[in-house]
């Protein structure tokens, strides 16, 4: 799947929620998420651990959704011609 693909898939199922919701209550439910990963990654439990990547993923497609930010073309500053080592500034 690519990443338009699941963005697309988070937008479908929660987007109008989301928008309601707005951009600085959403990061908030992100950072949240962040936080459940940062514990995960502390245990040695593997599972949660991949839990809490993919809910982290889902809610940085939900706010670049209610962004209006398409990750797909965001990540081309890695990805793009003439891109080697490190990102340009």
């Amino acid at each position: 799947m690519h990443i338009s693909e699941f963005q697309k898939l988070i937008s479908e199922k929660y987007e109008r929620r989301d928008r309601d919701r707005g951009i600085p209550a959403t990061f908030m439910w992100f950072v949240e998420e962040v936080g459940e990963l940062a514990t995960a990654l502390a245990s040695q439990d593997q599972k949660n651990r991949t839990e809490e990547f993919a809910d982290v993923f889902a809610w940085l497609c939900t706010l670049a959704n209610i962004s209006d930010v398409d990750l797909e073309k965001a990540c081309a500053k890695y990805t793009g011609k003439g891109v080697s080592g490190f990102k340009p500034k």
